[in-house]
């Protein structure tokens, strides 16, 4: 189902720093965004530009910005898939109705535009999974052995787990790491994202008030975390 969205309306880049001044079709855009050099301050203030568009223009613009997001859309499906006996297509659909839900109510003024779409898609599509077994379980490194995940076994298995649920995403994770356990600067580790420190700052407290909510909910008491053969 996550087959290549179409993509033939154009987007207006000029105004937009490190991008070409020029109206571009969005497969450019898209690899414009995901190049190592593009800031994420860049790829917010395009993907708030899309989500305009999407809510005021209508039905392309709206199947415009799941194209844009198709990379990550499929990176989702795929670990949503590992595990599953089900029909991947029921979680496909549950991952783009998610994502188009949220277009029209995500806030433009928080960093993570495109993230925050597709963790909503990842959500929805949870869903269904949960619904499927009470509890989900993954195999240790011991052959045969099925053991449950508790919320507070060491802090890199908690993030990797909240990453695995779209709680945070990578790139938070890597933040709340590498400032929290690690010992780097905030200062350093926002430079290296391509923020400033104030933002860098915001966005940790933000993303740590979600994991502290999905462990005390319980969220990440059992994670699929690998596929369980």
């Amino acid at each position: 189902m996550l087959s290549e969205a179409p993509t033939h309306v154009p987007f207006d880049a000029r105004g937009f720093e490190g991008l070409p001044d020029r109206i571009l079709p969005l497969d450019e855009l898209r690899t414009a965004l995901l190049a190592t050099g593009t800031g994420h301050q860049v790829r917010d203030a395009v993907w708030r530009e899309l989500v305009v568009r999407a809510r005021r223009d209508g039905p392309a613009w709206r199947v415009a910005a799941v194209g844009m997001a198709m990379p990550g859309l499929r990176r989702q499906a795929g670990l949503l898939a590992a595990g599953w006996h089900g029909d991947t297509h029921d979680l496909d659909a549950e991952l783009l109705v998610g994502f188009m839900e949220r277009l029209a109510t995500v806030d433009l003024g928080e960093p993570r535009v495109c993230g925050r779409l597709i963790d909503a898609g990842v959500r929805a599509a949870r869903k269904i999974r949960d619904a499927e077994s009470d509890t989900m379980l993954i195999r240790s490194g011991e052959s045969g052995s099925l053991l449950p995940i508790r919320p507070w076994d060491h802090p890199d298995l908690v993030l990797a787990r909240a990453v695995a649920t779209a709680v945070i995403d990578r790139e938070e994770a890597r933040l709340i790491a590498a400032t929290r356990l690690d010992d780097y600067t905030l200062a350093r580790v926002a430079a290296e994202l391509g923020i400033s420190p104030q933002t860098a700052s915001d966005w940790r407290a933000r993303a740590e008030k979600r994991l502290q909510r999905a462990i005390g909910d319980g969220e990440l008491s059992f994670v699929p975390r690998r596929r369980v053969a």
